[in-house]
């Protein structure tokens, strides 16, 4: 038997639905197939998918090659139209037990249902494709998918549909399993993971998750969140940050722009002295948290006091992780419509963040040398802090567990022990 091969293009949740893909082909017998889950996020991530999926036509010529993921969910008639692609399937169909069955007719080649991807938008149902246990030391655990919101730039709700929430059973059930099975750290991950709880009975917030988690799970040694809309954080979450230390003191924030007219345009839902206000609330509970963040460069109608404004965001919010994203326009969205920043400027912007972030980093990392941090260790010679930080070792570690390190130094990306 040869397994089906597959590719994951985007984020960390793409590569979590990959591996409950993995497992529901498996279930259905499914031979030599290639599979290529995409990401939509911005028109360069369509054309690497582009890319990829020619070079995996080369390299298996014969094999019935399947995409899905956000980029097929949104664009399904440009992947059809690629000779190299055999079949488009959607973001919900990707999840489902029947779509794997039928994909394993011995006429799948020949077949006339091409595209296969309804309308997302329909979609109410979550968490039927839970696996325990993506990731080799730490797990990652989908708590939510979708969103309610409409940032002007952004296609992820096209592609993923409204927002819908996994019962807190469901997923402390989960966590208890996984926390069985060895793990010793546990990350939440969404599309827009503090919208957990709106869509279920009594609307929890994701701060009450966080709690019941670690109040139900205690042998759980570390919980994480990813990615989060700060000015979404609730009462809860906060007090989770100030009075449990397992949960982590690392958080990811989506700020994505420091100037209000720019962030107004973008439809966002904070302005830029909210962002400053909770990273120092956040600090202030929790002396040492570290933050990363998402901007995005050259977004439409942006001058050089705006781009500055952003820039300003490093130092005043105390960023740590910089994701730079230049502006990339998405076709259908209203910032695509919008009053174009040059290419030349863009560029030149998203390098002066990226320096930005790379100099925030480096003052961080040298912070740390000469201290002891608790490492998980996720190779023999790496692993993270509980702020996120990259360690290497000096000698091998055993995987998968917690260790002392003592830091005696850095390289610029990463503490070394």
């Amino acid at each position: 038997m040869t397994a089906p091969v597959f590719s994951t293009l985007g984020c960390r949740l793409n590569a979590y639905e990959t591996e409950a893909m993995r497992e529901l082909a498996a279930a259905a017998g499914l031979e030599g197939a290639v599979v290529v889950n995409t990401c939509a996020v911005t028109a360069e991530a369509v054309r690497k998918a582009k890319q990829e999926i020619r070079r995996l036509r080369r390299d298996h010529p014969e094999a019935p090659l399947i995409v899905t993921g956000c980029a097929a969910q949104v664009e399904p008639g440009t992947f059809a139209a690629m000779p190299e692609v055999t079949r488009v399937i959607g973001n919900a169909e990707k999840m489902r037990a029947e779509t794997w069955a039928a994909l394993k007719a011995p006429d799948l080649i020949g077949a006339t249902e091409r595209v296969m991807v309804d309308d997302i938008m329909s979609v109410r149902e979550t968490a039927g494709h839970l696996i325990d246990g993506f990731g080799r030391h730490r797990a990652y655990v989908q708590v939510q998918n979708g969103c309610d919101h409409r940032c002007t730039f952004c296609i992820i709700p096209f592609g993923r549909g409204n927002s819908r929430s996994v019962p807190a059973g469901v997923v402390v059930d989960q966590i208890k399993r996984l926390v069985d099975r060895g793990f010793l750290e546990v990350v939440l991950t969404g599309v827009d993971l503090t919208s957990w709880g709106a869509d279920l009975p009594g609307a929890p917030q994701l701060g009450d998750l966080v709690m019941r988690i670690l109040r139900l799970v205690p042998d759980l040694a570390r919980l994480r969140i990813s990615s989060i809309d700060s000015i979404e954080a609730d009462e809860n979450l906060m007090r989770a940050i100030a009075t449990e230390p397992r949960l982590m003191p690392h958080l990811h924030l989506s700020l994505q722009h420091g100037d209000d007219l720019i962030l107004k345009r973008m439809k966002r839902r904070h302005l830029r002295v909210d962002a400053i206000r909770f990273c120092d609330e956040a600090r202030r509970l929790r002396p040492g948290i570290v933050f990363g963040a998402d901007i995005i460069a050259g977004f439409p109608t942006e001058t050089e006091a705006m781009f500055e404004n952003s820039l300003g965001l490093v130092d005043e919010c105390g960023l740590t992780f910089l994701h730079v994203f230049p502006f990339s326009p998405r076709k259908g969205t209203p910032a695509a419509r919008m009053p174009q920043v040059s290419g030349p400027a863009i560029r030149e912007r998203a390098a002066r963040l990226r320096a930005a972030g790379e100099a925030a980093l480096t003052r961080h990392l040298a912070a740390e040398v000469g201290r002891v941090h608790r490492v998980l260790t996720e190779g023999p010679r790496m692993g993270r802090t509980e702020t996120f930080t990259e360690v290497a070792f000096a000698t091998d570690q055993a995987e998968g567990r917690i260790v002392d390190a003592a830091v005696r130094g850095h390289d610029g990306r990463m503490l070394l022990a």
